[in-house]
């Protein structure tokens, strides 16, 4: 009897580890700070949390390092300044020697693809990965394959959904077709990829849907119905998600690969830095999309399993805002591994936090705030340029977390967050006189004034220049 019970704890047990986490789902690891959690710290919270796939941007050694033995599955990647190099056979087989078959060992690391780029054809790079990508994806692959992996870990190019659409004259998923300045390599890449059985990835992200159309009927972002649906040949369509991915689907088909195995490489929602991106919306994205992959039951054209990777796992202060404020806070967790939201990552509908991160250390709990004794105030919004340039104070733009704070509020904020990145250095906080260190928290409503993670975490990386929306005014950071 005791056997028995035994046995059945142990099958109880293996259900559940089973079914933490949807089929196949994975996460994006970015570590684009100025203050990262240590690797191993990040690959505990992955296993916490059942997560069993990282995609990765790089192919840095502590990371890998802190995966091995895990068995999580891992996409390492080749950044676009890198890629031509690649297009040099003799460096991509040095690359895979490096970066791939080094950690080809029993305990080693479980790599399954390696990115080749990403997104390296976006309009917004003015070709300048064009006639690079292609060469070295073949390098990598045949480099795989000299190495006597090829048959497990297969090089494919992340790719953002702007290489394919559907004409204004017939704007339906079926009428799908590879953008017509890229369509012949596109093909050429396809049909390479076919050829070694390695999955096209794409990038969907619903939010730029709706961040870059104020008239994007926004439930159509969303999974859970939209008032209005796309018919395309009696196919009723809901959601952008499912028309985007249909829309590629019929793009390979188009070139006679339809049956090509496709990988969502990204897909999210921001938690700040936009009217839209706030956690209500990231929990009802989040939500109907987990519940659609358990499911299983794919889109209307590719019914069945979609392999997807969250965008992303951890926010990122050191990222550029290009493309938007909301860039440095696509992680389902906040920048010290606590999760933002409830979030049911086995898509069962069950709300409930992730696992947070375990022994982050943090700084003394010190704030730096606008000194109210001071005098002389015609310096300050130079001295709020300064801190958000080497900050991150996305969060005070229009429709986010801090917008709410008066003129002092934004001052101590700015001051604050670059107080934090530089380690609460004391002289960060002086600013010709104008600020002053407090033990008070200065949190109020939804805008948090954090505490930085501290000892291994400090990279101490110069943020890009920003423009940054201040009670306002806009201030040009350079």
């Amino acid at each position: 009897m005791l056997k028995l019970g035994v046995l059945v704890l142990v099958f109880v047990g293996y259900w559940v580890d089973q079914k933490i986490c949807v089929e196949g789902l994975g996460v994006n690891w970015g570590t684009m700070a100025t203050h990262m959690l240590e690797p191993k710290i990040v690959v505990q919270m992955l296993k916490d949390n059942g997560i069993k796939k990282v995609k990765l941007f790089d192919a840095d050694k502590s990371t890998m390092d802190a995966l091995a033995g895990t068995d999580i599955e891992v996409m390492v990647a080749i950044p676009n300044d890198q890629l031509l190099a690649m297009t040099d056979y003799g460096r991509a087989k040095d690359w895979v020697r490096r970066n791939v078959t080094r950690y080809n060992f029993k305990d080693g690391v479980n790599i399954k693809y390696v990115a080749v780029g990403n997104e390296p054809f976006l309009t917004a790079y003015n070709n300048s990965f064009v006639n690079s990508t292609f060469p070295a994806l073949q390098n990598i692959q045949n480099a795989l394959n000299e190495a006597g992996v090829g048959d497990s870990i297969k090089a494919t190019v992340p790719l953002n959904a702007d290489v394919y659409f559907s004409p204004e004259s017939n704007p339906v998923p079926s009428a799908g077709r590879f953008r017509s300045d890229i369509a012949e390599l596109m093909t050429q890449i396809v049909q390479f990829m076919s050829k070694n059985q390695a999955p096209f990835t794409v990038n969907i992200y619903p939010f730029l849907s709706l961040y870059a159309n104020e008239h994007f009927p926004i439930d159509f972002a969303f999974f859970d119905g939209a008032p209005s649906p796309v018919l395309d040949n009696g196919v009723e369509y809901t959601n952008v998600f499912d028309a985007n991915f249909d829309t590629l689907y019929s793009a390979l088909k188009a070139v006679g690969y339809g049956n090509l195995a496709i990988l969502v490489g990204e897909v999210g929602w921001p938690t700040d830095g936009d009217k839209n991106a706030n956690l209500n919306n990231a929990y009802r994205f989040y939500r109907g999309l987990l519940a659609k992959l358990a499911s299983n039951k794919g889109t209307p054209l590719r019914p069945g399993y979609i392999e997807v990777y969250l965008f992303g796992l951890i926010d990122e202060d050191a990222k550029s805002i290009a493309p938007g404020n909301f860039e440095r806070h696509w992680g389902i967790f906040r920048y010290d591994g606590q999760p933002k939201f409830p979030m049911d990552i086995s898509g069962q509908g069950q709300d409930r936090h992730l696992v947070a991160a375990k022994n982050v250390q943090y700084l003394p709990k010190r704030w730096c705030m606008l000194n109210p004794n001071a005098k002389d105030l015609s310096k300050l919004a130079e001295n709020i340029d300064y801190a958000c340039t080497f900050s991150d104070c996305t969060a005070l733009g229009y429709g986010s977390s801090c917008n709410n704070l008066d003129a002092n509020g934004n001052a101590s904020y700015a001051f604050n967050m670059y107080y934090q990145v530089q380690n609460q250095l004391d002289l960060s906080c002086d600013f010709q006189g104008l600020a002053m260190v407090t033990d008070k928290n200065l949190s109020q409503g939804t805008c948090n004034f954090i505490i930085q993670t501290g000892k291994y975490s400090f990279s101490h990386k110069v943020l890009p220049g920003i423009v940054v929306l201040l009670s306002g005014f806009t201030f040009l950071l350079l």
